[in-house]
């Protein structure tokens, strides 16, 4: 189904440790907003679009979307490589590491795990997309918070190359919103 790389979309090369930048980032792994939740809303919706280019559109943005997660793993191992346990209690990382020690687990920056809750799938095309746009938005909201969080480069760069890809998925999404909203019955 898929040709796999072994590369990630942007390149990831963080040198500097930074805990409290890594729990932030969670947000963006397990969170409602994050790209873990916009995976699977996309892939799981694009089975009830009414044509072949709206299960397109969503089965490429969704499937963009996991290398999304795994371009926010990436950042997070490399903040957090080679931490101590004392450093984990000092960023807040403790709870994650007495249940999963140095492993990720998808939660928000509050350690709330994840839950299918963060997305709904309606069999509405019009409906769908409207929170697809939405979706996109408060993702691009939550990356430049993070970005306003730090100033280390190797951190911002990969920011802003996955806040645009927010802006360029919501574009996409209004294009094919604005056909459904013309040409789909309801």
């Amino acid at each position: 189904m898929w040709k796999y790389e072994k590369i990630l979309q942007y390149p990831i090369n963080i040198k500097k440790k930074d805990l409290k930048m890594a729990r932030y980032l969670i947000e963006q792994y397990g969170g409602s907003n994050g790209e873990l939740a916009a995976a699977f809303r996309y892939l799981n919706q694009r089975y009830t679009m009414p044509d072949e280019k709206g299960k397109a559109l969503l089965t490429d943005i969704g499937t963009e979307e996991l290398a999304h997660v795994e371009m926010i793993s990436a950042m997070i191992y490399q903040l957090t490589k080679d931490a101590s346990i004392d450093e984990l209690k000092k960023a807040g990382m403790d709870t994650n590491y007495a249940a999963h020690g140095k492993s990720l687990y998808p939660t928000d920056v509050n350690g709330v795990p994840f839950t299918v809750a963060y997305f709904a799938s309606t069999g509405d095309p019009v409906a769908d997309l409207s929170e697809d746009m939405a979706a996109e938005q408060k993702a691009r909201a939550v990356y430049e918070n993070l970005i306003n969080l730090t100033d280390d480069m190797d951190v911002i760069g990969p920011l802003l190359y996955l806040r645009q890809r927010e802006i360029i998925h919501f574009n996409r999404f209004k294009e094919l919103y604005e056909e459904y909203k013309k040409t789909t019955k309801k």
